[in-house]
């Protein structure tokens, strides 16, 4: 509720400047008209956010209703018309979410182990540049592999704390055109990474750079002793990479 009364107040006092300095005109009473649809981009994109942060939230009314506020945003600038009864032309997004449904999604222990070039004892997903989806390793007492993901667009999220490691070092590399990578990992577990992107942010346990082509590596004190350990790769093009301990 805090975030619709500050996006109120917000939108209200951008739209008396804009009128002060004669960009816009309105009186009070329509200046509803301005609000309900910066409302619905501000949902929209909270949502959206939640999703990638993996506290709730939803692509499908984030996304549906981010655009449907800026398309109404648009018509009272005057830039499109577009009313709120036109919300039914919007009804080919449905196909577009029922597309991504049928597009490469993974939960759980889903790997892919490569020797030699070839797929061997795992699972039968395969990453590839083609593909665009979510893939994400969270299910309680799933068991890590040697992995080789990637996409064409997507979020990564791998959650150690809940796998079972072996006692052994571990090769995870992801990559990824655009997409942000989010991995937990536990205080225990030692691990030592390589992450580059060609634009975004990479911060690993607290360290971070951002930025144009950065790249940045990390490995633990007790790494090159430790029997458990997890090697992880992780290239994008544009996104952000974040490893946290838990």
């Amino acid at each position: 509720m805090r975030y619709i009364i500050a996006t109120v107040f917000i939108t209200l006092g951008v739209l008396l400047v804009l009128e002060n300095i004669g960009i816009a005109e309105f009186n009070m009473g329509n200046a509803w008209l301005y609000i309900y649809p910066t409302i619905f981009v501000v949902l929209g994109v909270k949502w959206m956010v939640d999703r990638i942060r993996h506290r709730g939230g939803s692509w499908v009314f984030g996304s549906f209703f981010f655009i449907f506020g800026s398309l109404l945003l648009l018509d009272r600038f005057d830039v499109i018309a577009f009313a709120f009864k036109n919300v039914f032309k919007l009804w080919p997004l449905l196909i577009v979410y029922f597309g991504f449904m049928f597009i490469n999604r993974s939960k759980g222990p889903v790997v892919v182990v490569e020797k030699n070039g070839k797929q061997v004892n795992g699972k039968h997903h395969k990453g590839s540049y083609f593909s665009v989806g979510s893939h994400e390793y969270n299910e309680p007492n799933w068991k890590v592999e040697p992995m080789n993901l990637s996409n064409l667009a997507g979020d990564f999220y791998l959650d150690f704390s809940k796998a079972y490691i072996p006692e052994k070092e571990i090769p995870i590399s992801i990559s990824t055109l655009a997409g942000d990578v989010h991995i937990l990992i536990p205080e225990n577990v030692e691990f030592r990474v390589y992450a580059s992107v060609k634009a975004g942010e990479i911060d690993v346990v607290g360290q971070s750079v951002d930025g144009i082509n950065r790249n940045f590596s990390f490995e633990t004190a007790n790494y090159q002793m430790a029997t458990r350990k997890l090697d992880l790769t992780l290239k994008l093009k544009a996104g952000s990479v974040r490893v946290d301990y838990v």
